[in-house]
């Protein structure tokens, strides 16, 4: 789903909320979570997930053209970690429909 599927679906899930309130809306949550983040703090939604830093620690890295080393600062990067209201529906889905065959799978017989 992308960020324009989420506004079309809440706008028609709420026929009173127009369309550009939606995207108002999905961009605010969006924007605030981003703000917290940039922050070093951590969001967290019930039934959903919680978002967080994670930190990479410096490392040499490869440069793919020449393949040089290149080193590679600390950094922080973000993190979700799903909510176990959230998991327990996808599990209870994985069980009722069956998987969708990877393309790759069908190329390599």
């Amino acid at each position: 789903m992308t960020r324009s599927d989420l506004i079309a679906t809440i706008a028609s899930r709420f026929p009173n909320l127009m369309a550009k309130d939606a995207e108002i809306a999905v961009r605010e949550i969006l924007d605030a979570i981003g703000h917290v983040l940039s922050q070093g703090d951590r969001v967290e939604i019930r039934g959903f997930g919680s978002f967080s830093l994670n930190y990479r620690p410096a490392r040499t890295g490869r440069n793919p053209k020449t393949g040089d080393a290149v080193p590679v600062s600390e950094k922080p990067v973000p993190h979700f970690t799903v909510g176990k209201d959230l998991r327990e529906r996808i599990q209870a889905s994985a069980q009722r429909t069956p998987r969708r065959q990877d393309t790759s799978d069908v190329a390599e017989q």
